[in-house]
């Protein structure tokens, strides 16, 4: 029997980074998108693909998840040992964490397979 991939060569071996954050409420949780929204040092990092930024659907829209995408794992540790992460995360330690932020979970991933749209087939 042969074996299908779902992994498009494009997606091949990346490794995401997701962050989700949860808020007491929307006005407080509105600031990290217009944050993560804005041009930063990530963008000019080697193996840098994207960020998104997802709010849940609920008439709080407190929770908010942030998606990086990197080339590979090596790149992502690449950045999290850059300098300009380092002293970043140097200048946040410095300052207490927000008290409406109530959690963050942070999970790493690497993208086994990813399924798009097929044109042909649709049509």
């Amino acid at each position: 029997m042969k074996k299908h991939s779902l992994i498009n060569k494009k997606w091949e071996k990346k490794y995401v980074c997701t962050i989700k954050k949860n808020y007491g409420d929307r006005r407080n949780a509105e600031k990290v998108v217009e944050q993560f929204s804005k041009p930063g040092i990530i963008e000019q990092q080697e193996g840098f693909v994207d960020i998104k930024i997802m709010v849940k659907k609920q008439r709080d829209g407190k929770e908010k998840s942030l998606s990086f995408t990197w080339e590979s794992e090596e790149h992502w540790k690449r950045w999290k040992k850059s300098d300009a992460h380092i002293a970043a995360r140097r200048e946040k330690r410095n300052h207490p964490k927000p008290e409406y932020m109530l959690n963050v979970e942070v999970g790493m991933y690497e993208v086994k397979a990813v399924k798009e749209r097929n044109v042909k087939q649709a049509e």
